[in-house]
């Protein structure tokens, strides 16, 4: 019965000593798992100091420059309203501008008409050219702005000078068209017509501060027109394909020739200087902003 109560005081005090072992091994590693609180640093401040570079002799030149630049006056400022007085000045500018303008040319003269009625070149060139002056003249001046513009007519003229038709093709400006239909309606009495018969052409009237119609070159007036290009390649897929020569060009006879130049007037400056600027025009050689 001892024997019994002593190994049952054993077993509890070897139960109690595991335990307790079992536990502070268990609070060792849970305290060794716990944050330290960081050392206390001591914060180090560092001085740097940074020097001028050397100073270098200053040259001469440098010198001389920097008394002239003292002498001049420094630049006024600037207002504040520097844009508003801009656009003022530019809206003044618009205002005080004058419009392009260009005087009526003169009507042909006496002997100008006399020479449109005997030239029978080139379908009535002189007579052609001598109505569209006579209108142009009396339709005033051009000025710039919306009412100018060009106008062109298809115009049939009797044998004895009076107008039988009139048409517009095209126009650029109503007010020109005007113009230049009252001025046709208050033509005076013309000339009969070169050749007898009615001549029928087209013309184009410029109402314009920039352009004119200048009198034209008749020195190549005798040569016969170059023939105007075909393809002679063309083809319609139905008919025999033929290749269409082109036509001979038609030469004066001798006495024809003496005849047409007898009626060709003196060159003028102002004709070849008309005919050069149409060739420019043609070319796209005009001036921009015209």
């Amino acid at each position: 019965m001892q024997l019994h109560r002593d190994n049952y005081l054993f077993a509890v005090f070897f139960s109690f000593a595991l335990h307790a072992a079992v536990f502070a091994l268990v609070s060792n590693t849970l305290f060794d798992f716990q944050a330290k609180p960081a050392k206390d640093t001591k914060e180090q401040i560092i001085f740097a100091q940074v020097l001028p570079p050397p100073v270098q002799p200053v040259p001469p030149q440098a010198k001389a420059f920097e008394a002239t630049k003292a002498t001049v006056p420094p630049p006024a400022s600037a207002p504040t309203n520097t844009i508003s007085t801009a656009a003022a000045s530019l809206e003044t500018a618009i205002a005080e501008k004058q419009e392009a303008s260009m005087a009526a040319p003169p009507a042909p003269t006496a002997e100008e008409w006399s020479f449109a009625a005997k030239y029978t070149q080139k379908n009535s060139k002189g007579y052609r050219y001598s109505w569209g002056q006579q209108v142009r003249s009396m339709m005033g001046t051009a000025v710039e702005g919306p009412d100018q513009g060009v106008v062109r007519f298809r115009i049939e003229i009797a044998p004895d000078g009076t107008l039988s038709r009139l048409d517009t093709l095209w126009t650029t400006s109503a007010v020109a068209e005007q113009l230049a239909r009252k001025a046709i309606e208050a033509m005076p009495p013309l000339p009969p017509t070169p050749t007898g018969k009615p001549l029928i052409f087209d013309k184009t009237i410029s109402f314009t501060p920039y352009a004119n119609d200048g009198p034209p070159s008749y020195k190549d007036d005798c040569l016969p027109d170059p023939p105007a290009f075909r393809n002679r390649f063309v083809w319609d897929g139905k008919s025999p394909q033929v290749h269409a020569d082109p036509e001979p060009q038609e030469k004066l006879d001798p006495q024809a020739m003496e005849e047409c130049l007898r009626q060709l007037p003196r060159d003028s400056i102002e004709a070849e200087m008309a005919r050069d600027q149409r060739i420019m025009d043609q070319w796209g050689s005009r001036k921009q902003g015209r």
